[in-house]
């Protein structure tokens, strides 16, 4: 056995110094094996050959089922490095088409996002990469603009076609006295860029009209309605429900507010659902008629705000089939369940 023994050594050595693969060396080493098997297979106990190479094929088949052994561990290991090496490879392709391309100024400023379990970082880059239009930079579109800014919305339309007033200062907070006479849409846009710099701010100057409203409504992920007139209430809807995007809603009259989302892709109801047509001159009157106090815009536009959050990053309930009404005279607040109709002209067809 030693005399095998050598020769494996031999042919070994020899095969490294002329530079002979790695597996030709193998290979003539289980051609030693293989003969010297046979030798002690075939020819008798007291062979001179067979006493010199062991005697007994046991012990060869011994050293062979080893060697199969560690053969087959070494390919087992190989096997598994392997899978571990693509399932590392695909993890490490996805977390690049995945990660949210944010600096490390960003990363800071949206950390309290990041924290929040329903958030995280997928939420905020699904905030990063949503697009929304707010309809009406006014009461409501002033704080629900803001907060989109600053919670990170990537793509920010905002439409109203007028001008900031003097009488628009006392709640319509993202305007400031320097603005006055300039559209409503640029010095948002403005402030919202010097608030966020890494946002994009569509700006447009002009009403919505018909004409323009589903082309419009086609480029965003979802609208808020912050506008004062129902003829653009319903526009928008209807422009909403034909692009199967959510509509959030906010609306205002002195101390009270209302809010919902409305959102019939999803089951839930349409504003026409809830508001068939528009009521008579003098029974909603305006914020200009009524009168309106100063934070209560704030409130309900940071609510609309909200609700456009969740509704992008899927964290909660949006207010879907429901309707918050919020009394800011008494402090208090109170929700009301709303349906679809079978017969609405916006959406019913679709149930």
């Amino acid at each position: 056995m030693l005399l095998v023994l050598i020769m494996a050594g031999v042919i070994w050595g020899a095969g490294a110094m002329t530079g002979a693969p790695r597996s030709m060396r193998l290979t003539m080493l289980a051609v030693l094996y293989v003969a010297v098997l046979v030798l002690q297979l075939i020819f008798p106990d007291a062979h001179p050959l067979r006493q010199a190479t062991g005697g007994s094929a046991a012990p060869w088949l011994l050293l062979g089922g080893f060697a199969v052994m560690i053969y087959a561990y070494r390919a087992g290991l190989r096997v598994l490095r392997g899978r571990v090496a693509r399932r590392d490879e695909t993890r490490k392709d996805d977390n690049k088409t995945a990660a949210p391309k944010f600096s490390e100024t960003e990363l800071n400023r949206y950390a309290r996002h990041i924290v929040l379990r329903e958030l995280g970082g997928p939420g905020q880059k699904a905030l990063k990469e949503a697009r929304v239009l707010v309809v009406g930079a006014g009461g409501l579109g002033a704080p629900a603009l803001q907060y989109l800014a600053a919670a990170g919305v990537g793509v920010i339309g905002v439409i109203d076609d007028d001008i900031v007033e003097n009488a628009n200062l006392q709640r319509q907070v993202i305007h400031k006295d320097a603005s006055i006479g300039k559209p409503k849409v640029f010095s948002a846009q403005a402030e919202m860029e010097a608030q966020n710099p890494y946002v994009t701010v569509r700006p447009y100057h002009r009403r919505l009209t018909g004409d323009i409203a589903e082309t419009l409504l086609s480029e965003y992920d979802l609208v808020l309605d912050g506008t004062d007139n129902f003829n653009t209430r319903y526009l928008v809807n209807t422009a909403a429900v034909k692009q199967k995007i959510p509509l959030v809603s906010g609306a205002l009259s002195q101390w009270e507010g209302q809010l919902s989302v409305f959102d019939p892709s999803n089951g839930a109801p349409c504003y026409r659902c809830v508001f068939p047509q528009a009521p008579e001159p003098g029974l909603a009157p305006s914020c200009a008629e009524a009168g309106v106090v100063g934070p209560l815009p704030g409130v309900i536009g940071a609510m609309m705000a909200l609700e456009a959050v969740k509704l992008i990053t899927g964290a909660g309930k949006p207010l879907r089939g429901q309707m918050l009404i919020y009394d800011g005279l008494y402090g208090e607040s109170r929700m009301i369940a709303i349906t679809r109709r079978a017969d609405c002209p916006d959406c019913g067809g679709s149930l």
